[in-house]
């Protein structure tokens, strides 16, 4: 299982983007337009609920969703912070994005 750790910069832009609407933030390993499956880039997506394949890795404030088939590209302990306009994902052994984006994925309009 993994464990994400959000700074206070990460989370207050979490929020932010969330923008009080439903949703859950979920990490995935982007491998579109990259050639092949083991070629990719971490990236966070804001998406309308868990699908019946996520799980959920533990985190305060957030709950990150992820796929099974994406647990190998990290590792169980990492935390996510945000810097320069971008949220940078690291673990003690490595810095996987410093440069990460956050897609907004949602379909379930805005509330008024």
């Amino acid at each position: 299982m993994i464990h994400i750790t959000f700074t206070e910069a990460a989370s207050e832009r979490l929020t932010k983007q969330l923008a009080g609407r439903p949703g859950e933030v979920k990490l995935v390993f982007d491998s579109e337009g990259c050639g092949c499956s083991a070629n990719g880039v971490p990236t966070l997506w804001i998406v309308d609920r868990a699908e019946e394949k996520d799980l959920r890795a533990e985190g305060s404030p957030f709950e990150l969703l992820y796929e099974k088939k994406h647990e190998i590209y990290f590792e169980d302990r990492m935390s996510l912070d945000y810097q320069s306009g971008s949220f940078v994902l690291k673990s003690t052994g490595q810095i996987y994005n410093t440069n990460m984006q956050l897609i907004d994925k949602r379909q379930v309009e805005a509330l008024n």
